[in-house]
């Protein structure tokens, strides 16, 4: 009896050279040690989360807001950072930036610079003046609150809010010119965005160029928290209705802010 020989349909002969290879667990512990080693590359050198706690960087940043930050931006002048010049390039502190600087308390900030090296400050009523020019801030706002005329009309002559540190009030005295406060060399002039609840450079001084340490990038995420200043919130802070059961469970969060970028 002849035997005659099976050949395969061409499906499994389509498929016979495929192959599913499942990593071996060396392989696997590898992979996960790779990738380990990026997200602490990223986190130790580039890259830093940080969490919104307060009010004064109004609207432009909420209070639970989760931060990305780019630490290597802002590199210390006169330092040689060709590998971050061409991995990240970084430049100078500029008028507009937000910024993340170290402070005696608590440890971070986040203020927006208004003043850099060699600026004549003036606020009058609350608006920003520099150099003799009123200056367009759409970021900037004004939530309600009461009268605070070393606040408000800035610099001011006479020492009225105990909020103010003695030492940067005298300090303050002998750098104003002709009611213009002159920022000096290797310091900046800072202001949160929510200027009538914002303890910044006109309470406590100037921020050393040493101190600037990051840049926001992007909100990563935002928790949904109540705003002490904020007497209108914006349409995307809204619950809802807390009797419907899908709000409740997704309102914990302001999903539209997630990977917003910072401004």
């Amino acid at each position: 009896m002849s035997s005659t020989a099976i050949n395969p349909s061409p499906t499994r002969r389509r498929f016979a050279h495929l192959r599913i290879h499942l990593p071996t667990v060396p392989e696997a512990l590898a992979s996960l040690l790779r990738t380990i080693t990026v997200a602490l590359f990223l986190l130790t050198f580039l890259l830093q989360p940080q969490f919104i706690p307060s009010e004064s960087m109004e609207h432009t940043l909420l209070v639970g807001d989760f931060l990305l930050v780019n630490k290597q931006i802002f590199a210390p002048s006169g330092s040689d950072r060709s590998f971050d010049r061409w991995f990240m390039p970084y430049r100078a502190v500029s008028r507009g930036d937000i910024v993340v600087f170290h402070h005696p308390y608590p440890p971070y900030l986040v203020k927006r610079v208004v003043g850099v090296p060699g600026d004549r400050i003036r606020m009058e009523d609350g608006r920003v003046t520099v150099n003799g020019v009123v200056q367009d801030e759409p970021y900037a706002a004004f939530e309600p609150t009461g009268p605070n005329a070393f606040r408000d009309d800035f610099p001011a002559k006479i020492y009225s809010d105990p909020q103010v540190d003695l030492g940067w009030w005298k300090q303050m005295q002998s750098l104003t010119r002709n009611g213009e406060l002159v920022v000096p060399a290797d310091e900046y002039f800072v202001l949160g965005d929510n200027r009538n609840h914002s303890l910044d450079s006109r309470f406590w001084g100037f921020v050393p160029r040493q101190a600037i340490v990051a840049r926001p990038l992007v909100i990563y995420f935002s928790l949904r928290r109540p705003s002490t200043t904020d007497v209108q919130q914006a349409a995307d802070d809204r619950l809802g209705s807390d009797r419907v059961l899908s709000a409740r469970l997704i309102g914990f969060a302001r999903w539209k802010r997630i990977f917003h970028v910072v401004h």
